[in-house]
């Protein structure tokens, strides 16, 4: 505006001609003539700074376009759900055929108010990743904690494929046990098949190799051929994924209404999970779905060859004339009869093949265990004499 000003001044005070001033100070003898313009026309007021955006832009998103995103970033935040502007896009096409671009979607959002700028937050570019090239080649789990009504702790175990990003289990607990643990595992197998390897932390559900033994997930992966990893201790980036997972099941959570009991927190994860694998774009594998990029190629299979799980176990059967036993991550129930009630054994255990002894190594029965029974009764298998 001082600049202008001299100049008008200078032309009407001192006569001076606008060829002269435009030669003298390096401007434009039109811009000259335009102040002038506007000083006889305006006054003061013509000669301040004025803006220069054009009057109209052909190419600029209309409003209901942006009105659009704004209200479906709201709806997504308000649902817990991810409302980054890939996922405003995802949906976006979704309704429409032509969508405005990321940059545009990112340009709205903080025109908006509904992004604040990060500038020290550290740059995506900088982390080391590293991505299973098959799905089924590596599962990683871990455990988590969330609060019901009441303030009443449990704990949450989720597994997710570390290629796809697929959740294959996600599962409430009061409190995790290790046989929890080997239950959850053989559900997830059961559907999805047996995965090459298990990353998890080092948990004591997980893990019993600092109390120098092996603990039930453990045990059961080595039977199965399933290679077991472990992150380095208080180093939770080695399970970076599923770590990620529990804080975007989190959000979801907290959004909802309080759950009373456990079978109501179960339901609200089982919704998630269904969101998550079928319908959520996920940023990790190029906002693509889980279960498309799980469904996408073969699947990995354990290349160790199973190892043979021997054990001896000293028990004591039961006021009912059974004795309990885990195979293949269930309760399996051995009938004895009345006559053994109270009677103390030995079980020599080989994988499926179980044989009771007593104390004094007299054969009392052996048999099979038969991955579709979870009750023997003592006519199956039934032997007097060792074979």
């Amino acid at each position: 505006m001082e600049k202008g000003r001299y100049l008008v001044e200078a032309h009407l005070r001192e006569g001076r001609s606008v060829a002269e001033l435009a030669a003298t100070h390096g401007v434009h003898p039109s811009w000259i003539y335009r102040l002038l313009a506007r000083y006889r026309e305006l006054g003061e007021e013509g000669l301040k700074p004025r803006s220069r955006r054009p009057h109209r832009s052909p190419t600029a998103i209309a409003g209901e376009v942006e009105d659009e995103i704004v209200l479906l970033r709201k709806q997504l935040a308000e649902e817990g759900l991810d409302a980054g502007p890939e996922t405003i896009f995802f949906h976006l096409s979704k309704r429409n055929g032509t969508v405005p671009s990321l940059s545009t979607i990112m340009r709205v959002l903080r025109r908006r108010g509904c992004v604040v700028p990060e500038p020290k937050k550290r740059p995506r570019s900088s982390f080391i990743r590293f991505q299973a090239s098959l799905p089924n080649e590596c599962w990683q789990s871990d455990m988590t904690h969330w609060v019901l009504a009441g303030d009443r702790g449990v704990e949450i175990v989720n597994v997710i494929d570390d290629h796809s990003r697929l959740c294959v289990g996600a599962v409430a607990l009061r409190v995790t046990k290790a046989l929890d643990v080997v239950e959850i595992f053989e559900n997830a197998r059961q559907h999805y098949g047996t995965p090459a390897s298990v990353l998890t932390d080092n948990g004591a559900i997980f893990t019993a190799k600092y109390r120098g033994g092996k603990a039930a997930l453990e045990v059961e992966l080595e039977r199965l051929g399933v290679i077991c990893k472990h992150s380095s201790p208080y180093h939770p980036q080695t399970c970076g994924k599923v770590e990620r997972f529990h804080q975007t099941m989190k959000k979801y959570l907290a959004k909802q209404r309080a759950p009373r009991s456990l079978p109501e927190l179960q339901c609200q994860i089982d919704t998630f999970v269904t969101y998550y694998n079928e319908c959520r774009p996920h940023r990790g594998i190029g906002r693509k779905i889980p279960r498309d990029v799980y469904d996408a190629q073969v699947k990995a299979h354990p290349s160790a060859p199973p190892q043979s799980h021997l054990r001896i176990r000293h028990d004591k059967v039961d006021a009912c004339g059974k004795l309990t036993l885990r195979y293949e991550g269930k309760l399996r129930h051995i009938g004895m009869g009345a006559r053994f009630k109270g009677q103390a054994v030995v079980l020599m255990i080989a994988d499926a093949e179980v044989r009771i002894l007593s104390p004094e190594g007299e054969p009392l029965r052996i048999l099979a265990l038969e991955s579709a029974r979870d009750y023997h009764p003592q006519t199956l298998g039934w032997t007097s004499t060792m074979s």
